[in-house]
């Protein structure tokens, strides 16, 4: 068993719960598969490090920070007059300060009306809280009226968030990685390790055409060769870790890495340019998304109204918001340990819910899509690590595995539709999922279908491919699977023990679940 942090944090739960012993009106079984989990680590991937510092801190109540209320920069609610500027002008100060709450009392503030400028409200530092009066109807509203410009009409997705929480600063190379280092391994050997110190972050990057790693990971499914940039470009891994500490020229990371690295190809390593304790918390993003929605007929149905982007960002949460007539509600870029929870996408349907993107180790939980996005909560773009754990969609839309490499996806106690369309990703950037695609007690709600595929034949469906997934506890109205197309599976038509896989994994790294499972009651 291997453990990156031999102390188990000593928070615990203070009232009797036990989420892994929930269970349905019928008994469960015990999993066999995390039974010999249990005995053999490289069976599953190990999700428990996803989230806000790798799962073992509660998030924070921030109240020493200084506040920036949004009203002494100009902002009023309820009224004609746009309060962007007051609110960027809010944001600005509390960066300039080093850290603050950046508040909204209840009411309706304007943020992107015919007389305002077409850019994104931009926070570039660590220690903000962006905070609202809560995100319900009697709460704090961010109204968007207009879209902002695509950067090119052409492509559709191209329309930038209206708030950004990022970083300033870019990455600055290091070296590369001279000792192979297996899954589940916590220190990694560089030529030099100069300009590096420890609690930094750094992202590790393969990027190889290799055929015998291609190989490996898509093992007996062939290569299409209308996927241009696995065939020439090849495999593509970014991932993001945090230093705790270093010897020599040896660091030891917080989080073991979650792909194999063999020196023979080339792996570089960078140190990252990032915020840390970012919180948005208690807001309702409200845009004015009111046509019926059709997939890639218009840059305004795929992106006009996207709304919120946490890019660059470490550690960090998003909790108890809301996301109403809106494009694209939330997405999580190149950014490390995030939890969003508690959070909801209503009103008139549109094109993505939430997603990790390029991201490591991120956590969606208690998250529900009342809109039915075209893509509900997923991953993308070589997100590694991403858990969606009990959320529901309807049964008119599934989760995404939007294409470009992600990997180690872990759908966990998901409630909603499963289709092949909804997937996403263009050709070039199939297949939609890598290795590592995780369905444990899902739940699905759409009508039945008979051998469902994973890998259909190109002839059959070319947008829809996921290597050799695992299945367990899969529940449905009579949905069956070609078997040939999975990888581990059990219990097709019945829930298992533990109920959460990543809170059975969480457990056995720290022996007992840490308080703030508590939040998601």
């Amino acid at each position: 068993m291997y453990n990156c942090n031999k102390s188990p944090i000593q928070n615990i739960l203070i009232v009797c719960l036990n989420l892994l012993a929930l269970t349905d009106v019928f008994a469960q079984d015990k999993s066999k598969i995390f039974e010999d989990y249990k005995k053999d680590r490289n069976l599953l991937p190990d999700f428990s490090y996803v989230g806000y510092h790798q799962g073992e801190k509660e998030i924070p109540n921030v109240t020493n920070y200084k506040i920036f209320d949004v009203t002494t920069f100009g902002a009023k609610p309820n009224d004609d007059i746009s309060d962007k500027i007051a609110i960027q002008k809010a944001i600005d100060a509390a960066n300039k300060n080093g850290s603050g709450i950046v508040f909204f009392p209840k009411g309706r503030f304007l943020v992107n009306e015919e007389s305002d400028a077409t850019n994104s409200i931009i926070s570039k530092k660590g220690n903000i809280i962006f905070r609202g009066s809560g995100s319900g109807l009697n709460g704090t509203e961010l109204y968007m009226k207009n879209t902002l410009p695509p950067a090119d009409p052409s492509k559709m997705w191209t329309v930038p968030p209206l708030f950004l929480f990022t970083s300033g600063g870019a990455d600055k190379k290091i070296g590369f990685i001279t000792k192979a280092a297996a899954v589940g391994d916590c220190t990694i050997e560089l030529n030099t390790i100069e300009g590096l110190e420890s609690g930094d972050w750094i992202v590790l990057k393969l990027l190889d055409n290799n055929k015998d790693l291609i190989v490996a990971e898509l093992k007996t499914q062939q290569v299409e060769p209308t996927w241009s940039y696995l065939v020439n470009k090849g495999i593509d891994v970014k991932v993001y870790y945090q230093i705790k500490s270093i010897k020599n020229n040896k660091l030891i990371l917080k989080a073991p890495v979650s792909y194999t690295i063999d020196p023979k190809y080339k792996w570089e390593v960078s140190k990252f340019a990032n915020s840390e304790e970012i919180g948005i918390e208690d807001v309702a993003f409200v845009g004015n998304w009111k046509e019926k929605f059709v997939h890639h007929r218009s840059w305004q149905d795929d992106s006009g109204y996207t709304m919120l982007r946490i890019n660059r960002t470490t550690n960090s949460w998003m909790k108890n918001c809301r996301f109403t007539d809106c494009s694209v509600a939330a997405i999580v870029l190149q950014s490390a340990n995030i939890s969003v929870l508690n959070c909801k996408i209503d009103g008139n349907s549109g094109h993505e819910a939430i997603t990790s993107n390029g991201s490591t180790n991120v956590l969606i939980a208690n998250c529900v899509d009342e809109a039915s996005q075209w893509h509900s909560f997923g991953s993308s773009h070589g997100s590694m690590n991403t858990v969606i754990l009990n959320c529901t969609y309807p049964s008119t839309t599934c989760f995404e595995s939007h294409a470009s490499q992600p990997r180690n996806t872990l759908l966990d106690g998901v409630e909603g539709g499963l289709m092949k369309n909804r997937g996403g990703g263009a050709l070039e950037n199939m297949p939609n999922h890598m290795q590592g695609l995780v369905l444990w007690n899902y739940k699905q709600t759409n009508e039945p279908v008979k051998d469902f595929e994973f890998w259909p034949s190109s002839k059959v469906y070319e947008y829809w491919k996921i290597p050799k997934p695992v299945i367990v506890g899969f529940t449905s109205k009579g949905t069956t699977f070609r078997m040939d197309q999975l990888g581990q599976s059990e219990s097709i038509g019945k829930a298992v023990e533990p109920a959460s896989l990543y809170l059975a994994q969480l457990k056995l790294r720290l022996d007992k679940l840490p308080k703030w499972i508590k939040e998601l009651e």
